[in-house]
């Protein structure tokens, strides 16, 4: 199943050292990464100087970049937008080293209490503004359905969607962050098929939001594989396993939950084996 795809993941949970990450694909026979940071630096606080040395790193190792894991997006919609929109444009630049046309990103995190719908405005005002200098760029920014932000749930992402989506605005499909937000995982792919572009995979308890090993929560990853294959996608599968508390975790997670598991390489091999035997 989806034997045309390529798996890719999330490797600063495995440990902040980039020659452990490294270290660890190799044992999984893991080609790709998506790149969110290393040595005790996120992609969003990394200079031009870091994403080249990165770069090389990765090169001798053999290991190529689906994405940057960056953090464009994820800041309050009422925050200041330039100096945010100037960080936006050096991980453009980053993307561009690091040879990925990818960026992950997302659509502002709402006030708390406050209805999401009543910001779309300025929401679309922003998104506008990246989508543009992505095209001017040549880069494709890859939204996705992050907790507590605009397009969180399916029927905003279907918004973004249909206003945006082309060869500069795709759509990243995160099973855990829908269960999360109590969105059904197959009503979502149901809605928002026809935009999915990349998988970040993920599980989660619905009762409790927990994240969990894929494939052993309440996301349906296995069913919607399945129509992933027999719809023909052939694009990346991230692995975010969001098993431990590594370093970067209390910035990408409001309130984040104290995780069980210690130790970043036996549980990303353990994320990595469950989507393996989930292909097979």
């Amino acid at each position: 199943m989806l034997n045309k795809c390529s798996i890719s993941g999330f490797a600063d949970e495995i440990d902040k050292s980039l020659d452990v990450q490294i270290d660890v694909l190799h044992k999984l026979g893991q080609k790709y990464i998506e790149f969110r940071g290393a040595d005790g630096y996120t992609v969003g606080k990394y200079t031009i100087e870091q994403a080249k040395d990165t770069k090389a790193r990765l090169d001798e190792a053999g290991i190529k970049v689906s994405a940057i894991g960056s953090p464009v997006g994820k800041i309050q919609i009422t925050d200041d937008f330039t100096p945010h929109f100037e960080d936006y444009k050096r991980i453009v630049e980053i993307a561009k080293i690091m040879d990925t046309k990818y960026i992950r990103m997302f659509s502002f995190f709402i006030p708390e209490g406050e209805d999401a719908d009543q910001y779309k405005t300025e929401v679309c005002a922003r998104l506008e503004k990246f989508i543009e200098y992505a095209k001017e760029q040549n880069v494709v920014l890859l939204h996705e359905n992050e907790k507590d932000i605009y397009g969180d749930v399916a029927y905003r992402c279907l918004n973004l969607m249909k206003k945006y989506y082309g060869d500069h605005f795709k759509c990243v499909f995160d099973f855990a962050n829908f269960v999360q937000c109590k969105q059904n995982t197959l009503e979502a792919y149901e809605i928002l098929k026809d935009y999915v572009s990349y998988i970040h995979v993920k599980d989660a308890i619905w009762e409790t939001g927990e994240v969990v090993v894929p494939g052993t929560g309440d996301g349906d990853l296995k069913k919607i594989f399945a129509l992933l294959d027999k719809a023909g996608y052939e694009g990346f599968l991230s692995l975010e396993p969001h098993l431990v508390n590594f370093g970067a975790l209390g910035s990408l997670e409001k309130n984040a939950a104290v995780r069980k598991l210690t130790d970043g390489a036996a549980a990303y091999a353990a994320a990595h084996n469950a989507l393996i035997d989930m292909l097979a």
